[in-house]
């Protein structure tokens, strides 16, 4: 697998993963930063055990989650459906600074507890219709380090490894939803508690 790396904050960029679709940004929060808000968001944020259907069987998915963000932008996928709970004043003051940094105002947020290496997610990509065409999603991690691999919807041999470190921003955009998969996979160390925010627009 080819390892993507990174300098001065920014993506240094490959034979095969455009700049155009991906603005990794390391430190974006400060450290006591990211410690205050993972330890509000773990205590604060209405965490749930949703369910997923795979292969006939109802299965718990493997991680918590929650839907935030403005009035009545529902947002379905996995066979869920989620209605928004009200923003928290630490939601909105994380997202005024990626708001900011990605020149967007984006109106909800997916959030991700992963509480150990044991918690993870599936290849996937985020092209729900509700997204509109090539949706630009910003992922916020604090904590753990964990592994974002991403490879090509038609040729999986063509895939890359990025670590979204604590406190980075990982802005992804323009055709990647839509030609691209990405999964967060199962680790087998000992890995400690993550919180990964993923904002977008909700047309």
């Amino acid at each position: 697998m080819e390892q993507l790396s990174f300098f001065d904050g920014g993506l240094q960029s490959t034979r095969h993963l455009p700049l155009e679709l991906l603005d990794y940004r390391a430190n974006f929060f400060t450290l006591d930063e990211s410690t205050s808000f993972i330890q509000k968001l773990k205590t604060d944020i209405d965490w749930k055990q949703e369910t997923i259907q795979m292969y006939g069987k109802t299965l718990n998915t493997p991680r918590l989650t929650a839907w935030y963000g403005d009035n009545e932008r529902t947002y379905a996928f996995s066979g869920n459906k989620y209605h928004p709970m009200p923003w928290t004043p630490e939601l909105l003051q994380i997202k005024q600074r990626v708001d900011e940094a990605a020149g967007i105002r984006f109106n909800s947020v997916l959030l991700n507890y992963y509480r150990n290496g044991n918690d993870s997610v599936a290849w996937h990509a985020d092209d729900e219709p509700e997204l509109g065409r090539n949706p630009v999603i910003a992922s916020v991690s604090f904590g753990q380090a964990r592994r974002f691999d991403i490879r090509h919807k038609e040729d999986h041999k063509l895939r890359h490894s990025v670590e979204l470190e604590n406190g980075s921003l990982l802005i992804m955009k323009g055709d990647l939803q839509h030609n691209w998969e990405h999964q967060v996979p199962k680790s087998t160390k000992m890995l400690k508690e993550r919180v990964n925010l993923t904002f977008r627009v909700i047309g």
